[in-house]
């Protein structure tokens, strides 16, 4: 966890939502200089802090809809930090719980040196980043059409036509045909003709984002397709997601945001637990968990090794060890922009 604690004449906390948000100025003494709603309007925000700007810096939960002010602050040359939802204990654990207190508490946060900072994603990147995520999405929601076709087919007691998956066209062919009742045939269809229109929009999609990597960073992307398994798709995630390695100080803190490595609490010399499971990215865990899968296609020596972990670990706990190896690998190849070496990761 990283706070926030540079040094201000003023400090502005916000509480903002999609339509409006609410701001509460202290000076360095912590006395309240402004305090009120307003519309999210970024002329009104801006002459709102017009007397405080010589000195002032504004902080923000992270939620869905802080990229306008993040974007607005920076324009204006104010001083800009995003708080860390799961961290920000003292809003969410209040006994009361209103906009006025949670603006307050923001800017308390921040002139105490105790607000939780989260990753501003810059601008240039952004919106890229996100048509990947939404690709995922319906890349998932495809996924969801193939398993309702299979899930008919094991209503019925029937075998799917091909053995092969059903993202390919060529093992789609018969579906329709295998049943009776026309109304069940309507149904594969329907399914049928919606996993043909996600087929055209990921393509498109994919093609768009590819395009956007070779302008944003196409060094690493290519660092990223040396390794074993990493394909197109999983190499732009982690692209995206991680945007420049340079933002993690060390190869731990950049496990710890992978959520590739499980966190423990302890008290006077004991284990008391674990904790934090859902703090870090969740796109990379999921990157670096397919590329433990795919890492052992064709890879004889990535095999051994597991079965190695196996034995000692058990099957899911190894390929959570082999991901782990592989994000670690990951920093050290965009840190020193050096190529996969699979001698270097069975060392």
């Amino acid at each position: 966890m990283r706070f926030y604690t540079g040094q201000h004449q003023y400090y502005c906390g916000v509480d903002l939502h999609a339509r409006t948000l609410y701001l509460c100025v202290l000076d360095d003494t912590g006395t309240v200089r402004l305090h009120k709603r307003l519309p999210c309007d970024r002329a009104r925000f801006v002459e709102a802090l017009e007397p405080y700007c010589c000195d002032v810096v504004v902080g923000c939960e992270c939620i869905f809809c802080w990229y306008w002010l993040a974007d607005l602050c920076v324009a204006e040359e104010i001083a800009f930090v995003l708080g860390h939802a799961l961290y920000m204990k003292a809003i969410h654990g209040g006994k009361a719980k209103n906009d006025k207190i949670d603006s307050h508490k923001a800017a308390t946060l921040l002139r105490g040196g105790a607000f939780p900072m989260a990753f501003v994603y810059p601008p240039e990147m952004r919106a890229t980043r996100d048509l990947l995520r939404r690709r995922l999405y319906f890349a998932r929601k495809r996924g969801e059409l193939f398993s309702h076709i299979r899930m008919t087919f094991q209503q019925h007691n029937l075998s799917l036509p091909s053995t092969g998956q059903l993202r390919y066209k060529k093992h789609r062919e018969g579906l329709v045909e295998a049943f009776e009742d026309p109304v069940l045939g309507a149904t594969i269809e329907a399914d049928l003709a919606l996993a043909d229109r996600y087929d055209t929009v990921l393509r498109d999609l994919e093609r768009t984002i590819e395009a956007r990597a070779q302008v944003h960073d196409p060094d690493a992307l290519e660092l990223l397709r040396t390794i074993p398994g990493v394909g197109n798709i999983l190499a732009l995630t982690l692209l995206y997601e991680i945007h420049h390695i340079s933002r993690f100080d060390t190869v731990q803190d950049f496990s710890s945001y992978c959520r590739l490595v499980k966190s423990e609490h302890r008290s006077a010399g004991k284990r008391t637990g674990s904790g934090g499971a859902k703090i870090g990215n969740a796109h990379l865990k999921w990157a670096f968990s397919e590329a433990a899968v795919l890492f052992l296609k064709g890879n004889p020596r990535g095999r051994a090794h597991l079965k190695r972990l196996q034995r000692k670990h058990g099957k899911a706990k190894a390929l959570s060890i082999l991901a782990a190896r592989l994000g670690r690998s990951v920093y050290f190849m965009l840190k020193n922009q050096e190529a996969f070496d699979m001698d270097r990761f069975f060392t």
